[in-house]
């Protein structure tokens, strides 16, 4: 039986979507990775557990999430779920997204139907053992699908009590603006876009699109955070064989070459300055942007969780370091 931290709540921040009603920690956990049928069940539920008990009250999935088999990191967090967290399901935010392939046919490929949609999220709630989601996403826009068609499917899930708010993910602004049109003549409750950030990744600086969150009043659930590991201190010294770039489980791994290395240390040296872990510090600096409500973290074993979510403890950047790590 799980029998939560009674002080779990004591330290972590909590941050408001846009202008939803809805607040998340600062810190999210997110199952892309080690939540399939090949990780250790032990090791993910001590995670899910660590997680919650230090105020990571919200737990991203997606209906392709698993290893090898789509849906089983559903799966296990339902698993999870039922072996004694289910009765604490009012204190999390529980989200999950449908848009990447996801069963052979026309019906499951990379999709922003409102068949797909449609049908996924009901796969999804029954893998989880859940009435509704907190927050639906389409994970990925499909240029050969609509945008009013999307936007109302996600629109459906919530007026079906499937889901509570919705979101979208790897939108652009000009795609999120439109998204945000269609939203509000529905009043659908629209509170994130889920993009890609990191100090090695702005592309939402040069797109705007953290701008329209902020003009606009919704918020970004950032990924990859310290892009794909480069930012912790993995690397610093090479490549670890048992790192995602020596497994070859990373498409960024020909990124790693000397130059790379150099731009670590020299975060590195930033981050030690500050206090922090360059992992720390690159979380810290993605929270330090006022578009960003939250940063999903992923982690192999419950020791990253407790280390990542330390970076609340120092969000203030000076803008002298600023300077140093644009540079």
């Amino acid at each position: 039986m799980f029998t939560p931290n009674d002080k779990r709540y004591d330290k972590m921040i909590y941050r408001r979507c846009g202008k939803s009603g809805l607040k998340l920690p600062a810190v999210s956990l997110g199952f892309w990775q080690n939540f399939g049928y090949t990780s250790s069940f032990d090791n993910m539920e001590k995670m899910v557990h660590t997680a919650f008990n230090n105020g990571v009250v919200h737990f991203d999935l997606a209906n392709n999430y698993g290893n090898p088999y789509n849906g089983s990191a559903e799966e296990n967090f339902g698993r999870i779920l039922d072996r004694g967290m289910r009765e604490f399901r009012d204190e999390m935010c529980i989200s999950t997204k449908a848009g990447y392939d996801m069963w052979q046919g026309p019906y499951g490929d990379k999709n922003g139907s409102r068949k797909y949609l449609t049908a996924s999220l009901d796969q999804s709630l029954k893998r989880m053992g859940l009435d509704y989601v907190d927050i639906f996403y389409h994970h990925v826009r499909d240029p050969e699908t609509p945008l009013e068609e999307t936007a109302l499917a996600l629109d459906n899930a919530v007026r079906q009590g499937k889901a509570l708010y919705v979101g979208i993910s790897n939108y652009n602004r000009e795609d999120t603006a439109k998204m945000l049109e269609i939203f509000r003549e529905l009043k659908t409750p629209f509170v994130l876009n889920q993009p890609s950030y990191s100090i090695l990744n702005r592309w939402i600086e040069e797109d705007s699109l953290d701008k329209l969150a902020i003009d606009e009043e919704f918020g970004l659930a950032v990924f990859s955070p310290l892009y794909q590991g480069f930012l912790t201190d993995r690397y610093l010294n090479g490549v670890p064989a048992d790192s995602r770039v020596g497994k070859g489980a990373t498409w960024i791994g020909d990124q790693l070459d000397e130059k790379m290395l150099a731009r670590l240390n020299s975060l590195n040296e930033i981050a030690a300055s500050r206090g922090q872990k360059l992992s720390q510090m690159s979380l810290s600096w993605v929270l330090h942007n006022k578009a960003v409500t939250t940063v999903l973290i992923g982690a192999s074993r419950p020791e990253q969780i407790l280390e990542n979510i330390r970076c609340i403890e120092n969000l203030d950047f000076s803008a002298e370091e600023l300077k140093a790590i644009d540079g």
